[in-house]
């Protein structure tokens, strides 16, 4: 078996490329628990800048004590986004995934206050009303992964004038995901749930690992205050 240091471009790709159209929950599951091992290498080969770029975004706009802020790490992964944010000065994190095998390394960082399961979109978030003071989903927003209606959810879970920042791929395949992720986005400000603080286009998001587009795939980060 390849050791995962010895991972290659190819082999992100074909991983990455192996997840079919329209998966189930249960799949996505399967999917993750098998990609968990190698998950954080294969992001570095494809370039995937956005735990980096949304860390870099929160910590711009946040005014408060970092180190006392209470941060809800959404499809968490194995940690990436809370390593980002530790950097930016954060130090209290729960984070929440459908996958034990991604949860399994995120224990292992020793980032984390608390972690738990649960499938965005099916089921409410497991934690309290009104209890983090930022809240981020990063890499889940995709037409293959969690519905628009989940974002709700966001709102709920932050504190009152908590941020809430979110990012999601202009690749292609996901433009269509994309307008209604935004046009959802733009409901719950008009129903006076957040108010939108920064929105970023970003060219370079990820390289590309289908033939739709050249070498980089776009893709934004939103940043939204919890009224």
């Amino acid at each position: 078996m390849t050791s995962a240091d010895a991972r290659t471009f190819e082999m992100a790709r074909d991983v990455i490329l192996s997840l079919h159209e329209g998966p189930s929950a249960e799949d996505l599951t399967h999917f993750y628990n098998q990609w968990a091992k190698t998950y954080e290498q294969d992001v570095e080969l494809i370039d995937y800048r956005a735990p980096s770029l949304a860390a870099s975004k929160v910590s711009a706009h946040f005014s408060g004590e970092r180190q006392a802020a209470e941060v809800l790490d959404l499809a968490c992964g194995t940690g990436m986004v809370a390593k980002m944010m530790k950097w930016e000065g954060f130090e209290r994190f729960v984070g929440v995934d459908s996958s034990e095998g991604m949860l399994h390394y995120a224990r292992q960082s020793g980032l984390y206050q608390d972690l738990k399961t649960a499938t965005l979109g099916d089921q409410p978030i497991p934690v309290p009303s009104g209890a983090f003071d930022i809240t981020i989903l990063v890499g889940g927003l995709s037409s293959s992964h969690i519905p628009v209606k989940a974002i709700r959810e966001l709102p709920r879970v932050t504190k009152e004038g908590g941020l809430i920042c979110m990012t999601t791929r202009a690749s292609h395949e996901n433009l269509e995901y994309k307008a209604a992720l935004e046009g959802e986005m733009k409901q719950m400000e008009d129903e006076g749930l957040w108010r939108r603080v920064d929105v970023t286009a970003v060219i370079q998001f990820q390289r590309e690992v289908t033939d739709h587009e050249k070498a980089y795939i776009p893709g934004s980060i939103y940043l939204f205050e919890k009224l």
